[in-house]
């Protein structure tokens, strides 16, 4: 795996729900940039609102320190040209694998510079570049998610699409196995809407979701392999009950204001945490996992 073992990268910790021991960030100073930026921006973006920048960097700070609190290393990643407010969701841009990170090609075209940025910034970490997906291709890191070293789970959708899924099969080889899920149309090309929109692992066999929305080939397949299904409060999908982001297997944070999901969660099992979201999940759509982009877990 070349320089990535410098950063402890390691392929026993593969997964969405392992000990969270390093992560990649970008904080809303060098994503937005100041007021100015997202005056001009957030409309053309997507944005249910303006985030209010002052505001946005003190939960974002609290964010951070919950993670830091948990246990993760983290490494900020830096402001550059060609990004937008949406480089604060540093998942989509790339994904971890047992070569290396594989640099993503956007299905939102604003966002087409982020790759880049996440391989010169990634490289200066230590971390080598397996692959990257061009072309026709289009991959987001949100539609990808590991099961174990050997399975991951891809979604088929707007953001990303079949040629992008054949690149990223060949890159990890015959070793993994590639589901793919096929997504819904749900809001349309213009939404912000992943596979892990509608489910995040909280450990080997928990899993958060949301199964109106999910593929009863992909549910069928994830009950099959033990995974107990926590199906979020309807009411609560829209303020990001489904995206949950695991720290350590069963104790995970998610989003405030979605006490139904949380209790759901508890009952099962889990210790969850909660972060003001407002300024920097909600108006953008992208939850904890999403702001997030995990180097390492044990």
């Amino acid at each position: 795996m070349g320089n990535a073992n410098r950063m402890g990268l390691n392929e026993s910790g593969l997964n969405e729900y392992g000990a969270l021991e390093r992560v990649a960030l970008r904080h809303p100073r060098a994503a937005f940039g100041g007021p100015e930026a997202v005056a001009a921006s957030w409309r053309a973006l997507g944005y249910g609102a303006a985030p209010d920048f002052a505001q946005a960097c003190a939960d974002y700070d609290r964010f951070a320190a919950i993670l830091a609190d948990a246990g993760a290393a983290i490494d900020f990643l830096p402001a550059g040209n060609g990004l937008t407010l949406d480089s604060l969701y540093v998942r989509d841009a790339a994904l971890i694998t047992p070569g290396g990170i594989v640099l993503a090609n956007m299905g939102k075209a604003a966002r087409g510079g982020e790759p880049e940025a996440m391989g010169a910034a990634g490289q200066a970490l230590g971390l080598s570049v397996a692959g990257r997906i061009a072309g026709a291709g289009r991959l987001e890191g949100g539609d990808v998610i590991w099961l174990d070293r050997a399975t991951c789970a891809v979604g088929q959708g707007y953001r990303t699409n079949a040629a992008g899924i054949g690149q990223l099969k060949a890159i990890l080889g015959p070793e993994v196995e590639v589901i793919v899920v096929p997504l819904p149309h749900y809001r349309g090309p213009e939404d912000v809407f992943h596979l892990m929109s509608i489910i995040s692992p909280l450990d080997a066999d928990l899993a958060l979701v949301h199964s109106p929305l999910m593929p009863v080939v992909f549910r069928e397949w994830l009950l099959a392999r033990g995974i107990e299904l926590i199906e979020v409060a309807e009411d609560e999908l829209d303020t990001l009950g489904c995206n949950a982001l695991a720290l350590r297997p069963r104790r995970c944070l998610m989003a405030e204001g979605n006490p139904r999901t949380r209790a759901r969660l508890e009952v099962a099992g889990c210790e969850v945490l909660t972060y003001a979201a407002t300024e920097i999940s909600m108006k953008g759509a992208g939850g904890p996992t999403c702001l997030t982009r995990p180097l390492v877990r044990g």
